[in-house]
């Protein structure tokens, strides 16, 4: 009868599998070993991605504060039959582009109306249109400052968007190169030599990534939802000149 040998010594002689591959990462001993040039990189991708962060949460806070008050000034102004009454309304509607935009409207048509009762002579085709050119004119002057005030800051966001992975990617590159030179100048090659180094390496890029993915998500949701607010306020505006032409210039 053959006796088999006990496998518990054998067990009990193997590292565990956490010993067995190495202590984890210790990322802020990697950043200190990484040179003037990686510790540069990780630093310039690590600011890109908290100031990518501020941005996200004040462009959205500031987006959705401008569609909420939008919609409570549209409904304002279709209930509303009284335009003084809308604009007292919209100067507590500060959010909303709308009412901006509803504003500059007003005063250049209170402008032109004003200008119209102190003559007190009938006025021609060429000065009704020159006052309603007036009009239009002030609209997409504030249409246009208010898309310049939504887009603040956003083009920050695509510029991190498409710059971060390339950085990341000369942090990589620049930490093989430097992990291969010194294992040249160590003249060891073999499994454990390389795989950490080049780990290393690899968290530049990996800072790139994570800096990148936020913001090109963020950028593209932004830049639809000003691209809705534009066209509200476009729409809104040729409302705006209809009732104008209807009933101060019929």
């Amino acid at each position: 009868m053959t006796t088999v040998p006990s496998l518990l010594p054998l067990l009990a002689s193997r590292p565990p599998l956490a010993a067995a591959g190495g202590d984890g990462l210790d990322y802020l001993e990697i950043a200190r070993h990484s040179g003037p040039v990686g510790i540069g990189v990780l630093l310039l991708l690590l600011s890109a991605s908290a100031v990518s962060w501020a941005i996200i949460v004040k462009k959205w806070l500031q987006i959705r504060r401008a569609q909420d008050e939008s919609v409570k000034f549209l409904e304002t102004f279709w209930q509303s039959k009284r335009l003084d009454a809308i604009y007292q309304a919209a100067e507590s509607l500060v959010g909303s582009p709308l009412s901006h935009v509803f504003r500059a409207g007003y005063v250049e048509l209170s402008k032109v109306t004003a200008g119209k009762k102190e003559n007190g002579e009938p006025r021609g085709m060429s000065d009704e249109l020159g006052g309603i050119e007036n009009v239009e004119r002030a609209l997409k002057r504030a249409a246009a400052s208010e898309v310049t005030a939504l887009e603040r800051q956003v083009p920050f966001l695509g510029t991190t968007a498409s710059a971060a992975p390339f950085v990341g990617l000369f942090g990589t590159v620049w930490g093989i190169m430097s992990a291969f030179h010194d294992i040249y100048r160590m003249g060891n090659a073999n499994l454990a030599t390389v795989a950490r180094p080049i780990s290393e390496a690899l968290i530049a890029t990996a800072v790139g990534l994570f800096a990148a993915i936020p913001a090109v998500v963020a950028y593209n949701f932004f830049v639809s939802k000003i691209r809705v607010l534009d066209s509200e306020m476009t729409n809104f505006s040729n409302d705006f000149l209809n009732i104008v032409r209807r009933h101060f210039f019929s």
